[in-house]
């Protein structure tokens, strides 16, 4: 069975965040520095597989801040086996209306 992991980024403002609300969804190891190195070497080599990742409730703002973060999860989603990840982007219409787009980035469709 695959683990399922979803990281809210409604109530991230930062990388900090990020990686608190990753901490308190996944184990990590004690020496896990908060960055993209140790963030690369986790996924790829500390995590059981199959895993599923998703990031939901993104803003445009936030594609922006967390641009090399979604870059490294596309990448390893392409070279790792059993390792998936998706991005949910919340888009403000002109009807003051939130569309949700599930088109930004799906792993599984490649």
């Amino acid at each position: 069975m695959e683990n399922a992991i979803y990281i809210d980024f409604s109530i991230i403002d930062d990388i900090d965040d990020f990686y608190q609300q990753l901490k308190e969804k996944v184990s990590l190891p004690e020496h896990f520095g908060d960055n993209l190195d140790a963030l690369n070497d986790v996924l790829t080599g500390d995590l059981e597989l199959p895993m599923h990742i998703e990031f939901v409730n993104m803003n445009l703002m936030q594609l922006d801040t967390f641009e090399n973060l979604l870059e490294l999860m596309e990448d390893i989603a392409n070279e790792i086996e059993g390792f998936t990840f998706t991005y949910y982007l919340e888009i403000y219409d002109s009807d003051e209306e939130w569309d949700w787009v599930d088109e930004s980035y799906d792993s599984e469709e490649e």
